[in-house]
Protein backbone atom coordinates (compact mmCIF):
# COMPACT_ATOMS: atom_id res chain seq x y z
CA UNK A 1 0.00 0.00 0.00
CA UNK A 2 2.65 2.38 0.68
CA UNK A 3 4.79 1.13 -2.22
CA UNK A 4 6.70 3.76 -4.15
CA UNK A 5 4.63 2.78 -7.45
CA UNK A 6 0.92 2.57 -6.26
CA UNK A 7 1.79 5.93 -4.11
CA UNK A 8 2.98 7.93 -7.29
CA UNK A 9 0.07 6.17 -9.59
CA UNK A 10 -2.89 7.20 -6.52
CA UNK A 11 -1.70 10.57 -6.78
CA UNK A 12 -2.43 10.62 -10.59
CA UNK A 13 -5.73 9.77 -9.71
CA UNK A 14 -6.71 12.56 -6.59
CA UNK A 15 -4.35 15.04 -6.51
CA UNK A 16 -4.90 18.29 -8.11
CA UNK A 17 -2.08 18.66 -10.03
CA UNK A 18 -3.24 16.12 -12.52
CA UNK A 19 -6.84 17.15 -12.84
CA UNK A 20 -8.81 14.08 -12.21
CA UNK A 21 -9.44 14.13 -8.74
CA UNK A 22 -11.14 10.89 -7.83
CA UNK A 23 -11.94 9.37 -5.02
CA UNK A 24 -9.28 6.32 -4.40
CA UNK A 25 -8.88 3.00 -2.14
CA UNK A 26 -5.64 1.66 -1.05
CA UNK A 27 -5.24 -1.64 0.40
CA UNK A 28 -3.29 -4.21 1.58
CA UNK A 29 -3.78 -7.80 0.37
CA UNK A 30 -4.50 -10.26 3.11
CA UNK A 31 -1.46 -11.21 5.35
CA UNK A 32 0.57 -8.03 4.62
CA UNK A 33 0.73 -5.31 6.76
CA UNK A 34 -1.79 -4.80 9.49
CA UNK A 35 -4.51 -7.29 7.28
CA UNK A 36 -5.61 -10.15 8.51
CA UNK A 37 -5.34 -13.60 7.03
CA UNK A 38 -2.68 -15.30 4.72
CA UNK A 39 -1.31 -15.13 1.61
CA UNK A 40 -2.06 -17.03 -0.74
CA UNK A 41 -1.20 -16.16 -3.95
CA UNK A 42 -4.55 -16.59 -5.85
CA UNK A 43 -7.01 -15.85 -3.22
CA UNK A 44 -5.96 -12.00 -2.95
CA UNK A 45 -8.28 -11.13 -5.77
CA UNK A 46 -11.21 -11.79 -3.47
CA UNK A 47 -9.49 -8.96 -1.77
CA UNK A 48 -9.62 -6.84 -5.36
CA UNK A 49 -13.42 -8.03 -5.38
CA UNK A 50 -14.43 -7.05 -2.08
CA UNK A 51 -12.78 -3.50 -2.48
CA UNK A 52 -14.43 -2.89 -5.57
CA UNK A 53 -17.80 -4.02 -4.22
CA UNK A 54 -16.86 -1.78 -1.37
CA UNK A 55 -16.72 1.08 -3.82
CA UNK A 56 -19.58 0.19 -5.78
CA UNK A 57 -21.94 0.38 -2.52
CA UNK A 58 -20.21 3.70 -1.39
CA UNK A 59 -19.94 5.83 -4.32
CA UNK A 60 -22.32 4.52 -7.42
CA UNK A 61 -19.61 6.14 -9.59
CA UNK A 62 -17.48 4.43 -12.41
CA UNK A 63 -14.53 2.47 -11.35
CA UNK A 64 -11.29 2.59 -13.01
CA UNK A 65 -9.10 0.41 -11.28
CA UNK A 66 -5.18 0.34 -11.09
CA UNK A 67 -2.92 -2.15 -9.94
CA UNK A 68 0.80 -3.14 -9.72
CA UNK A 69 2.91 -5.76 -9.65
CA UNK A 70 1.11 -8.71 -7.81
CA UNK A 71 -2.29 -6.43 -7.66
CA UNK A 72 -2.00 -5.71 -11.40
CA UNK A 73 -2.23 -9.43 -11.20
CA UNK A 74 -4.94 -10.05 -9.13
CA UNK A 75 -6.88 -6.79 -10.61
CA UNK A 76 -6.95 -8.60 -14.02
CA UNK A 77 -8.28 -11.73 -11.94
CA UNK A 78 -11.02 -9.86 -10.22
CA UNK A 79 -11.88 -7.57 -12.82
CA UNK A 80 -11.72 -9.72 -16.22
CA UNK A 81 -11.89 -13.18 -14.31
CA UNK A 82 -15.58 -15.55 -14.59
CA UNK A 83 -15.26 -17.24 -11.41
CA UNK A 84 -15.21 -13.39 -10.02
CA UNK A 85 -18.62 -12.31 -9.08
CA UNK A 86 -18.32 -8.46 -8.20
CA UNK A 87 -21.27 -6.65 -7.79
CA UNK A 88 -19.24 -3.77 -9.18
CA UNK A 89 -18.69 -5.22 -12.31
CA UNK A 90 -21.28 -2.67 -14.59
CA UNK A 91 -19.47 -0.19 -13.15
CA UNK A 92 -15.93 -0.93 -13.96
CA UNK A 93 -15.50 1.44 -17.01
CA UNK A 94 -11.42 0.70 -17.48
CA UNK A 95 -8.17 -0.79 -15.75
CA UNK A 96 -4.67 -0.19 -15.66
CA UNK A 97 -1.99 -3.08 -15.41
CA UNK A 98 1.39 -1.34 -14.01
CA UNK A 99 4.31 -3.73 -13.68
CA UNK A 100 2.29 -6.63 -14.57
CA UNK A 101 4.40 -9.56 -14.17
CA UNK A 102 5.02 -11.72 -16.67
CA UNK A 103 8.10 -13.96 -15.44
CA UNK A 104 9.79 -14.30 -11.75
CA UNK A 105 10.10 -16.63 -9.00
CA UNK A 106 11.25 -19.36 -11.46
CA UNK A 107 8.15 -19.50 -13.26
CA UNK A 108 6.21 -17.77 -16.47
CA UNK A 109 2.54 -16.05 -15.74
CA UNK A 110 -0.09 -16.25 -18.07
CA UNK A 111 -3.46 -14.45 -17.85
CA UNK A 112 -6.08 -16.19 -19.99
CA UNK A 113 -8.78 -13.94 -19.06
CA UNK A 114 -7.67 -11.17 -21.09
CA UNK A 115 -8.26 -12.91 -24.43
CA UNK A 116 -12.30 -12.62 -23.18
CA UNK A 117 -12.00 -8.59 -21.38
CA UNK A 118 -13.33 -6.24 -23.11
CA UNK A 119 -12.77 -3.62 -20.53
CA UNK A 120 -10.46 -0.70 -21.98
CA UNK A 121 -6.81 -1.93 -20.61
CA UNK A 122 -3.68 -0.10 -19.78
CA UNK A 123 -0.30 -2.64 -19.86
CA UNK A 124 2.04 0.06 -18.68
CA UNK A 125 5.83 -1.01 -17.41
CA UNK A 126 9.60 -0.05 -18.20
CA UNK A 127 11.48 -1.17 -20.72
CA UNK A 128 14.20 -2.28 -18.35
CA UNK A 129 11.13 -4.32 -16.32
CA UNK A 130 13.11 -8.22 -15.07
CA UNK A 131 9.55 -9.27 -14.05
CA UNK A 132 8.10 -8.35 -17.22
CA UNK A 133 10.87 -8.13 -20.23
CA UNK A 134 9.39 -6.33 -23.52
CA UNK A 135 8.92 -9.30 -25.84
CA UNK A 136 6.76 -11.47 -22.91
CA UNK A 137 4.49 -8.38 -22.00
CA UNK A 138 4.28 -8.04 -25.61
CA UNK A 139 3.42 -11.48 -25.67
CA UNK A 140 0.77 -11.01 -23.11
CA UNK A 141 -0.75 -7.79 -24.63
CA UNK A 142 -1.24 -9.85 -27.97
CA UNK A 143 -3.36 -12.52 -26.10
CA UNK A 144 -5.65 -9.49 -24.87
CA UNK A 145 -9.13 -8.70 -26.05
CA UNK A 146 -9.69 -5.04 -27.50
CA UNK A 147 -9.19 -2.50 -26.84
CA UNK A 148 -6.01 -2.38 -25.06
CA UNK A 149 -3.06 -0.18 -24.89
CA UNK A 150 0.38 -0.90 -24.23
CA UNK A 151 3.25 1.58 -23.06
CA UNK A 152 6.85 1.52 -22.02
CA UNK A 153 9.00 3.99 -20.64
CA UNK A 154 11.62 4.52 -21.65
CA UNK A 155 15.07 3.23 -18.82
CA UNK A 156 12.27 1.93 -16.42
CA UNK A 157 12.57 -1.00 -14.32
CA UNK A 158 10.03 -2.62 -12.40
CA UNK A 159 9.77 -0.17 -9.71
CA UNK A 160 9.99 2.89 -12.73
CA UNK A 161 13.19 4.14 -10.97
CA UNK A 162 14.71 7.39 -11.05
CA UNK A 163 11.36 7.31 -14.35
CA UNK A 164 8.40 7.72 -11.66
CA UNK A 165 7.24 11.07 -13.26
CA UNK A 166 7.21 9.70 -16.75
CA UNK A 167 5.23 6.64 -15.21
CA UNK A 168 2.86 9.34 -13.98
CA UNK A 169 3.07 11.16 -16.94
CA UNK A 170 1.65 8.39 -19.43
CA UNK A 171 -0.92 6.61 -16.61
CA UNK A 172 -2.70 10.58 -16.23
CA UNK A 173 -2.66 10.38 -20.01
CA UNK A 174 -4.57 6.91 -20.80
CA UNK A 175 -6.62 7.70 -18.29
CA UNK A 176 -7.91 10.94 -19.72
CA UNK A 177 -8.04 9.43 -22.55
CA UNK A 178 -10.87 7.04 -21.19
CA UNK A 179 -13.05 10.07 -19.78
CA UNK A 180 -13.62 11.94 -22.52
Amino acid sequence: MHNKVVYHAMKVLNAPEWGLHWPVLRFNFRGTGLSEGQHDGRAESADVTAALNWLHSEYRLPIVVVGFSFGAAMTLAASCGADAPIEARADLCAMAAVGLPTQGFGRTYDYPVLSECALPKLFLSGDHDLFAPKQELQRVFDSAAYPKTLLLVSGADHFFTGRLEQMQSALAGWLKEQVQ
